[in-house]
């Protein structure tokens, strides 16, 4: 099916929609005051207090297993130096989308839906690490927001959704494809919409786009194809919500593992069977982090 007539599809299901998820205005203003040059990080700080639920996540996050502190960080400012300005702008995106989707359970439970995009996150910012790419920060948060299409499906279109699913389940067929048969559309069309509402930068939107097929994307194709392996490793592994889709999974077989190379490329001495075995040592940690983030709600 054409991508024109998937995006007219999907754009129409979203306009029938009264209450879509916003981002939060502080997140907004806090990205703005990370882009000045000469930012203050109290600023930074005084900012975020304004917004309790995504101070006390920023705390929880930092206070995860996957972030090591050496001691207990109890203070908003201590988390922030703790983690530098660079990786604020991750953390305050990432509390942003979960705050954002708070209370829409669906067909998909909301806590496996972010371990699996928590996992592809940081699974995309380690490939990214090992293959040289420039932004690893990006490759971060391409992975967390990559299925945000499927939040909405989940949601807001509950019966047909559910039909979809239980039409795959233990089967080896992709979702993606199931929902384009079934609704002219798919995740990736819904959350390109979404991400043109909330006017994240084009990037993230070809990620969203093309994270099943990334030879299809023209601006950022590395990044897509680090996401698009990630997303693929994690739904092999134990950060899946949505059924197995393939009984196994080699990494260097990936049309996405020939698209990352290129001269700052490091894949010639990598030991791919290594790798793997490294990231598979993240995933007890991804959900001890996802855990921690929604403990107590």
């Amino acid at each position: 099916m054409e991508i024109s007539r998937k995006m007219e599809k999907a754009a129409a299901l979203i306009k029938g929609m009264t209450d879509l998820p916003t981002i939060p205005a502080v997140a907004t203003q806090v990205l703005a005051l990370l882009d000045q040059p000469d930012v203050d990080i109290d600023q930074v700080v005084e900012l975020i207090f304004t917004d309790q639920v995504m101070a006390a996540r920023v705390l929880k996050m930092v206070n995860s297993p996957l972030y090591r502190p050496a001691n207990e960080i109890t203070s908003l400012k201590g988390a922030l130096v703790y983690l530098g300005l660079r990786h604020i702008r991750e953390f305050i995106l990432t509390c942003s989308f979960i705050q954002s989707f708070e209370g829409k359970d669906g067909v998909l439970g909301i806590q496996p839906f972010w371990e699996h995009s928590f996992g592809v996150g940081i699974v995309a910012r380690l490939i990214a690490e090992k293959v040289g790419y420039h932004d690893t920060e990006k490759a971060y948060i391409g992975g967390v927001i990559h299925d945000i299409g499927e939040v909405f499906l989940s949601y807001y279109l509950q019966e047909d959704f559910q039909k979809i699913v239980d039409s795959i389940k233990d089967k080896p067929y992709q979702l993606v494809r199931a929902e384009e048969e079934f609704l002219g559309t798919t995740h990736c069309e819904i959350g390109l919409c979404l991400a043109d509402a909330w006017h994240f930068p084009d990037d993230y939107k070809e990620v969203i786009a093309h994270h099943h097929a990334p030879q299809e994307a023209k601006n950022a194709p590395r990044l897509t194809a680090i996401v698009n392996l990630a997303d693929l490793f994690c739904t092999v592994r134990n950060l899946d919500y949505g059924g197995k889709e393939w009984v196994s999974f080699s990494l260097a077989d990936e049309p996405a593992w020939g698209m990352l190379h290129g001269s700052d490329s490091k894949l010639g001495s990598l030991d791919i069977e290594r790798f793997c075995y490294e990231l598979d040592d993240q995933i007890e940690e991804i959900q001890q982090l996802v855990g921690n983030i929604f403990k107590d709600k």
